[in-house]
């Protein structure tokens, strides 16, 4: 019975929030439709109506979709590419007292360049379309999962150490089997940071960089003062990126890191 209980109530409180997010929206929406008919301008602001009527011909054409994918394969990729090099970079200089002071001033160094400033040197280095793009956004998840990865590979306490090596552990099963399911948690937020951090860096990219993708597509809207479809590039993005990040959360709580949640 006190399962059923529990279960009820975590029902009515995910309703009551669903709820109150459905009205947040509502109001939002109520706001940005008399702000558009005060403005009277397509231009500066389209009513939500406008906006969810190039909604319907941007996927009737199929166009939206075209960049919708494109801006996602560049985002995988890039996140990707940043997840593998920076956690296995991260665990290991938490390990190593020498590697640490080798790698970390180089680090310390390269981390304040904001991505878009490496965009120049990725078009000279590798011209225009995707891999310009994949950098971009590698550049862009690399330190936030660094960071976290490393945070929680130092806090992995002596004696767990010492208990691994006074039962024959060596440093490689040390990594594996100690300070990578210690630093899980750590690694998990990371990755929810840095796939933001990809998102916002892959339509900077697209901006710039690319001749397809929602950046690309707001950038070309822009210029043709079409700001509805302006609106449809930023809505789709938010979109994306809150489903993706959600569904991090979701692999988190289920996968990765069970024992760090309360049932």
């Amino acid at each position: 019975m006190s399962g059923l209980k529990e279960w009820i109530d975590g029902v009515k409180s995910t309703g009551s929030m669903l709820l109150l997010g459905a009205v947040g929206v509502a109001l939002f929406l109520v706001l940005w439709t008399v702000a558009a008919l005060r403005l009277n301008s397509a231009v500066l602001l389209p009513a939500p109506i406008e906006v969810l009527r190039t909604y319907g011909e941007l996927i009737a054409d199929g166009s939206l979709a075209g960049d919708v994918r494109a801006s996602i394969v560049r985002v995988f990729v890039g996140f990707a590419i940043a997840a593998g090099l920076a956690v296995p970079l991260a665990l290991l200089l938490a390990y190593s007292r020498i590697l640490r002071g080798l790698v970390m001033p180089l680090i310390a160094f390269i981390r304040p360049i904001p991505p878009i400033a490496w965009i120049p040197l990725a078009i000279l280095w590798m011209g225009l379309g995707d891999p310009p793009s994949y950098f971009i956004t590698a550049i862009a998840a690399f330190f936030p999962i660094f960071l976290n990865s490393f945070a929680g590979g130092s806090s992995l306490h002596e004696e767990h150490v010492n208990a691994a090596r006074s039962l024959g552990a060596q440093p490689a099963a040390l990594l594996v089997t100690v300070m990578l399911p210690s630093a899980l948690p750590m690694i998990a937020t990371g990755l929810r940071i840095g796939l933001g951090q990809a998102w916002m860096a892959v339509v900077t990219a697209e901006l710039i960089a690319a001749q397809s993708g929602l950046g690309y597509m707001i950038q070309i809207s822009r210029l043709g003062l079409e700001t509805a479809r302006v609106l449809v590039g930023m809505t789709v993005i938010g979109l994306l990126g809150a489903v993706m990040i959600g569904a991090l959360g979701v692999i988190e709580r289920r996968l990765i890191v069970p024992w760090h949640y309360q049932k």
